[in-house]
């Protein structure tokens, strides 16, 4: 029996969330946050961004349904919203292994 075809919506929506992270100040949060809520603040300090710069890769990362985010008082806290997305890294890593 022939495997479905997958509309191409399906394929647009996945590009999204691919192209959200495509950006490495996006993967060393989303590294970061993988051990835990974190603070923009942390965040910031982390990317060595200012805190206008990383809001906008929370915000694109958040739209995508990648993280999301609770208040604390007068601090935003951030965390992963599907922490299966670590499993895409590993797979990046082999890829980058295979060629070594």
């Amino acid at each position: 029996m022939p495997k479905e075809i997958m509309p191409a919506d399906c394929f647009e929506a996945r590009a999204k969330v691919v192209k959200a992270m495509a950006h490495p100040s996006r993967l060393m949060m989303i590294d970061e946050l993988s051990r835990g809520a974190r603070c923009v603040c942390d965040l910031r300090e982390l990317v060595g961004a200012d805190m206008s710069t990383v809001s906008k890769h929370l915000a694109v990362l958040k739209k995508v349904g990648i993280v999301e985010d609770e208040r604390r008082g007068k601090h935003i806290y951030y965390r992963l919203r599907v922490p299966c997305v670590l499993n895409f890294f590993h797979c990046i890593e082999s890829v980058l292994n295979a060629d070594k």
